[in-house]
């Protein structure tokens, strides 16, 4: 007897969906998002099979629509994640993630003697594109890699 190994996610009705996100960047995107403090219904899908990544996560926020900020912070962790826009179980927007320039106020600066981290000064980056994002400090200008990226709550 054959079995259909498919798995399905319930569609929602309006809201946001996020795909193609890498497995390890997922509780990043739901720190970035806050999605802990989230009062509508999340579905979040972790290890999920994918072709072209080998496994991913997505993200489906009812009732709930991203600001640009907040998708141009998740192209930090996850620069390959596409965002839809839902209205009435159809996608009515594909938004690309844009890596933004500069970042303030919202990821903590890996040098423990930063000013960041012994005073109430918001951080503050200049976002570095290569293989792999980084972010240069403002004030003490020590590198912090995509993997060493930690969320100020």
């Amino acid at each position: 007897m054959a079995h259909d190994k498919r798995m399905e996610v319930r569609a929602i009705e309006n809201g946001t969906v996020i795909d193609h996100i890498p497995s390890e960047s997922l509780f990043k995107i739901i720190d970035i998002l806050r999605l802990d403090k989230e009062k509508n219904r999340i579905t979040i899908g972790n290890n999920l099979e994918s072709n072209r990544m080998g496994t991913k996560a997505i993200i489906k926020i009812n009732e709930r629509y991203c600001l640009p900020d907040e998708i141009n912070r998740i192209a930090l962790v996850a620069p390959m994640a596409r965002v839809n826009i839902i209205k009435d179980y159809e996608v009515t927007e594909k938004l690309k993630v844009e890596v933004p320039r500069t970042v303030e106020g919202f990821v903590k600066c890996v040098n423990p003697q930063c000013i960041t981290n012994h005073e109430p000064v918001p951080t503050a980056f200049q976002v570095l594109n290569g293989e792999e994002i980084s972010l240069k400090c403002r004030y003490c200008e020590k590198i912090t890699f995509q993997g060493q990226l930690e969320i100020i709550k």
